[in-house]
């Protein structure tokens, strides 16, 4: 009996790591099965984690950032050691760019037989920590809790991001006889206050007659959105937005826009840049007029060199100075309003024509505009591939936050499917839609037995134009060829779907689309639509990547 007590009030690595996860609020761990990380999942197991396991463990790790996009919660990944954590290197990149909140916890050697050559013995700290805010490996198992604690502080404390925390296999299976006190808490955005210096932009925005706003990423992670549509009303501001901003003001507001976009940004005389970074998306800054004065808001600095030094710069609560932002009420606005709404109408009709194209294989916005039919308004639309996604962007509209995911700027193909089960798992009742050329399927397509072991009902429609389009197309308009850029015409990924346990259906032409799509949302399973599309169409890039 003795023996018994003493055994159930001794804490191992593992349930000292599960304990402080469950204290901060994680509900799930994305893994991928490791021996290193037994300890970690029978803690999580006692403390009622829900372990997520995948077929390969990029998907572990861009699962935990996807859980960071759409709750705005820490997103947890644990990867075997060696393999498992180089595996999940591209993940961290993405997170890193994105400043996705999200910890990878990594399995690693016992310290004990450090440098005599353990199975996937490797330090994985070097490689990792400059793509981490912190990166650290625990000295015992003492050490544990406190650096569980400071990772997900730490990746949720302005500038947002991922961090890493090594898990030697033997300090995380020993024991200690209780847990350490621990005082750490994630601190809300909504309550840090408004940025120094904020009367700067207040009296630029006093003599604006052209101001626009220009939302990215870290307006939604500083939970601004709030505070932007205030904004955005009283003062009479047109509002864009990019990346996780997308839905934070609804597309079909009134002072909402998407298309003007390159005429607002150039005609501009007061440019709110708020939680964007300046780089290839705006063009390292030439996306703004040459008067343009630009101020640059968001929750803390980058670190980054700003390509174009804006005319003031804010860090402090995204919300806290939005709000502030708001003091001398209305401008006069209607005139430039009224101006962009002309083009932004404009563009949406010169769009009408391919919206309703006939041609088989599909062009890609003929696709877009049926799909348009049978979504939610609170429907989360994940993003996975090149010239396919890159029409998405363009035209599919969000109208709540966390409803648009994407890679963002890292660029990483083979995220959607872990974005995709973390989005479902973590509002099971909303449509779920995943974008994916047929390049992208190639990155992560057996991660669909993954959705169908776990019945996440994912829908995937696919883009499939045999090409690597965004590539293709380019280099022949470059060099006269291409080179790298095929795939095999029709290849049928819905069988693939189908051989994995979910629903698959192949639509060649534009009157099949509408009743395939309303099937596989209906499948109550995964499901991929695979739809053939034009490899003529030329996507028209804008973008500078360089």
């Amino acid at each position: 009996m003795a023996a018994e007590t003493e055994k159930e009030t001794k804490l191992h690595g593992g349930r000292l790591v599960a304990k402080r996860l469950k204290a901060h609020g994680v509900t799930k761990l994305f893994t991928l099965s490791g021996g290193h990380l037994f300890s970690v999942y029978d803690g999580c197991r006692a403390e009622g984690i829900d372990i997520v396991d995948v077929r390969h463990e990029q998907t572990a790790a861009f699962a935990a950032e996807g859980w960071a996009k759409v709750t705005r919660q820490p997103g947890v990944a644990a990867l075997t050691a060696g393999p498992g954590v180089t595996n999940g290197m591209s993940a961290l990149g993405s997170a890193q760019q994105n400043g996705s909140p999200m910890v990878v916890l990594g399995g690693r050697a016992p310290a004990m037989r450090w440098g005599q050559g353990s199975l996937q013995e490797v330090d994985h700290v070097p490689f990792v920590a400059p793509l981490t805010k912190f990166a650290r490996t625990p000295t015992s198992t003492a050490e544990i809790p406190p650096l569980v604690d400071e990772a997900i502080v730490t990746a949720t404390r302005a500038p947002t991001g991922p961090t890493f925390v090594d898990l030697p296999l033997d300090h995380v299976f020993m024991e200690l006889e209780e847990e350490p006190v621990s005082t750490a808490r994630i601190a809300d955005p909504r309550d840090t206050p408004a940025a120094d210096g904020a009367e700067a932009a207040i009296e630029l925005l006093r003599g604006a007659r052209r101001p626009v706003i220009m939302a990215g990423t870290g307006l939604y992670w500083g939970h601004g959105e709030h505070a932007l549509r205030a904004l955005v009303e009283e003062r009479r501001i047109p509002v864009f937005a990019n990346g996780q901003a997308r839905g934070c003001v609804p597309a079909d507001h009134e002072l909402a826009f998407s298309r003007a976009r390159s005429t607002a940004l150039k005609g501009a005389d007061v440019a709110l840049v708020v939680g964007v970074p300046m780089d290839f998306r705006l063009g390292f800054g030439a996306a703004f007029g040459d008067d343009t004065k630009i101020v640059l808001l968001d929750a803390a600095p980058s670190g980054r060199t700003i390509a174009r030094p804006p005319e003031v710069e804010l860090y402090g609560g995204i919300a806290a100075t939005l709000d502030a932002l708001r003091d001398g009420g209305a401008l006069d606005t209607q005139g430039w309003v009224d101006e962009l709404r002309a083009v932004e109408t404009e563009r949406r009709a010169a769009e009408e024509a391919e919206r309703a194209d006939d041609r088989s294989p599909l062009h890609p916005m003929r696709l877009y505009a049926e799909l348009a039919q049978v979504l939610d308004r609170d429907a989360i639309i994940i993003g996975d591939g090149g010239d396919f996604v890159s029409y998405a962007g363009r035209v599919v509209d969000s109208y709540e936050p966390g409803c648009w995911l994407d890679p963002g700027p890292f660029g990483c193909l083979g995220a959607g499917p872990g974005y995709a089960l973390a989005a479902k798992l973590a509002h099971p009742d909303r449509q779920v839609v995943l974008l994916l050329g047929d390049g992208a399927f190639g990155f992560s397509g057996m991660e669909w037995d993954t959705l169908a072991r776990h019945g996440v009902a994912v829908v995937g429609v696919m883009g499939n134009n045999g090409i690597w389009a965004l590539e293709k197309h380019p280099m022949e308009f470059l060099y006269g060829y291409s080179v790298a850029a095929e795939l095999r015409p029709e290849t049928p990924y819905h069988d693939v779907v189908a051989a994995l346990g979910g629903h698959g259906e192949l639509v060649r032409t534009p009157g099949e689309l509408r009743p395939a799509l309303e099937r596989a949302f209906a499948a109550g399973g995964p499901a991929l639509v695979n739809v053939l599309t034009d490899p003529d169409v030329v996507y028209p890039r804008r973008a500078n990547l360089a």
